[in-house]
């Protein structure tokens, strides 16, 4: 089976008249996020043929470039396209790897549907998707995502399973994955759960470039600017262990309101720790990320002279 790279793309590309903008230590992290998903489901021989159906196919380049444009040129928001799709796929993989490890059991498997590859397969298809719907609007994209998603599962399932009651049985976990990766509701299954918590861990600077770049400025642009790496990795006495390093104390912001929010809503929440670090190189001053701001025109704005 062929692997298939992420695109290296310049700073900003352009694909039928919607332009996108990468900051490029995010494409960096996209490219290392590529190489993680292909080297855990090399394992799982129908997840990793999912994952390559995936990323060859223009109608999900599409969506996932809409709602990047719609996100962050229309609200402002942080990356919400192929690059976040990636990087937080390779958090739930490594995420599925370090469970399965501690023999946490998958729901795909307890309940008959199928087995650890189709659990895998499950997590990977969610998080690649659970973002379409922002191609329709922000409010209501959980929703607007399980809708396209519903309608794009039959480019791709039938052909890995040629049994139409298995199929809607993935169909159907991979859509409730979706409907709860921003934890309301809340994610009623292990599998869920991962794709939520994963989802969370894409928090660092490259990802809130664009909407800081773009003039907004508040605690959520400017705390994503304060989070260097997040470390995904075997906690020990806990399957999972998710380390945060900052550069700046604002990042607490993100951890507390995105990460940990998520969390606690999921059954995995007594499995899963997360810790915070700042960063050795700075250590008696944060780094300082806003040098002056002023509110005008109705919000607060990075001043870029002296006035």
């Amino acid at each position: 089976m062929s692997k298939v790279r992420v695109p290296r793309r310049s700073i900003s590309y352009r694909d039928h008249g919607v332009v996108i903008e990468i900051a490029p230590d995010y494409q960096q992290l996209a490219e290392r996020a590529d190489a993680t998903i292909w080297r855990i489901v090399a394992d799982y021989p129908k997840a990793a043929h999912l994952y390559e159906r995936l990323v060859q196919d223009p109608r999900l380049d599409a969506c996932w470039d809409l709602a990047n444009y719609m996100a962050v040129y229309k609200l402002n928001y942080n990356d919400h396209g192929p690059v976040h799709a990636r990087v937080a796929t390779a958090a739930a993989m490594q995420m599925m790897a370090l469970l399965r490890q501690h023999a946490i059991p998958f729901d795909v498997v307890s309940s008959g549907a199928g087995d650890v590859d189709d659990a895998f397969l499950v997590v990977l298809a969610a998080e690649m998707l659970h973002d379409i719907g922002n191609m329709i609007h922000r409010v209501g994209h959980i929703e607007y995502g399980v809708m396209l998603a519903a309608q794009l599962l039959p480019r791709w399932l039938p052909e890995i399973y040629p049994d139409p009651e298995q199929e809607q049985l993935i169909a159907g976990f991979i859509l409730s994955c979706i409907a709860s990766h921003d934890g309301s509701p809340p994610p009623l299954t292990v599998e869920a759960s991962v794709v939520a918590i994963a989802d969370g861990t894409d928090m660092t600077k490259g990802r809130g470039r664009a909407a800081f770049d773009l003039g907004k400025v508040d605690i959520h642009s400017v705390s994503a600017l304060a989070v260097d790496e997040v470390e995904i990795r075997d906690g020990g006495d806990l399957p999972i262990e998710i380390v945060v390093y900052l550069s700046n104390s604002a990042g607490i912001f993100q951890v507390q309101e995105i990460l940990a929010r998520k969390v606690v809503v999921t059954p995995l929440r007594d499995q899963v720790r997360i810790v915070v670090r700042a960063r050795p190189e700075t250590p008696l001053a944060d780094q300082r990320i806003v040098q002056r701001v002023v509110f005008e025109n109705g919000r607060f704005q990075v001043a870029r002279d002296d006035r």
